[in-house]
């Protein structure tokens, strides 16, 4: 992702400071990297997790009367969710809430999916909740669109690329609050925090309170599977790159297999979810044709990768 501090030579543009998680290439490597110095004040990062708590702290039957509806907006009661059900019992041991851009039942744009009027709790029940959604909403689309503009950069692309009216210029950016209860997790008999996925979009920017839960694993595809521990960063972001972004750049950018274990203690974290415009076409990206390279070293690269290593060498 280039240099540690990048910034993007606007006065108005965010900062931001890139931290990968093991090496230089982290879009390539494992398809995760902190962002830092964000431009959202540490006030709202803290009132985004107050607030969640206190919803999360209601009655069962008053979260329930904020069930989620078709638009995907509202309460996602535990096990409501499944994201490794060949894996899981039951489902996910976590609760959420999804808030995505607000749209009246009269806009045009409601009948699309993803869009139309959010589920708010009652201004007597949370005061000024919706105000903090809301602010911290705006703010988290525009880290995450400058957030694009440093992926356009690393993939050789314009700047403004993903800027264009047709990807993000009415993106379906979801926000997402979750809870998990403390239940101790127990891969092997199917409890988990939430279940093994990589992330269906382009971009998720996540904030925790700090309680480790989070793993990747980067092979999917090996046997065992091996998952290690990402570390919280207070006051930051972690980037994942998801499956769409994966499929534009032609598998050069990956989307990592992540999960959610937890040990005794409750966990909060906050997810923001950017994904392009309904109507946008996702294609291989000019710049994303894989690199030359000679058949020596393909064919030597490929046969280390599926042969063992039985003299030693």
């Amino acid at each position: 992702m280039g240099s540690p501090a990048t910034s993007l030579g606007d006065a108005e543009t965010t900062v931001l400071h890139c931290v990968d998680i093991s090496d230089p290439d982290a879009c390539i490597d494992c398809g995760f990297f902190y962002v830092i110095n964000h431009g959202i004040s540490e006030e709202l990062m803290e009132e985004i997790f107050v607030q969640s708590k206190k919803f999360f702290a209601l009655p069962i039957d008053e979260k329930m009367k904020l069930l989620r509806n078709k638009k995907n907006r509202g309460y996602t009661p535990t096990l409501d969710e499944a994201l490794d059900p060949d894996n899981q019992v039951g489902g996910d041991y976590k609760e959420g809430y999804y808030i995505g851009i607000e749209f009246s039942d009269d806009d045009p744009q409601a009948d699309k999916p993803f869009y139309g009027p959010n589920l708010w709790p009652s201004e007597d029940l949370l005061r000024r909740w919706r105000h903090t959604m809301e602010h911290f909403h705006k703010e988290a689309l525009r880290v995450a669109r400058a957030v694009a503009r440093l992926l356009a950069l690393a993939l050789d692309l314009g700047v403004d690329f993903f800027d264009k009216p047709e990807i993000l210029g009415q993106p379906i950016a979801i926000l997402r609050l979750l809870h998990y209860e403390g239940r101790v997790s127990d891969p092997l008999n199917g409890i988990i925090g939430a279940g093994a996925h990589s992330d269906f979009g382009l971009i998720t920017l996540l904030a925790t309170d700090g309680v480790p839960g989070l793993q990747i694993c980067k092979d999917r595809d090996a046997q065992p599977q091996i998952w290690q521990f990402v570390q919280p960063l207070k006051g930051g972001f972690l980037v994942n790159l998801g499956d769409m972004l994966e499929r534009w750049s032609n598998g050069i950018f990956r989307s990592t297999l992540h999960r959610v274990l937890m040990g005794t203690e409750e966990r909060y974290s906050v997810a923001f979810f950017v994904e392009p415009s309904h109507e946008c076409v996702v294609e291989c990206l000019p710049s994303c044709m894989f690199p030359p390279v000679t058949c020596e070293r393909y064919l030597t690269q490929r046969y280390e990768e599926t042969h063992k290593d039985v003299a030693g060498r």
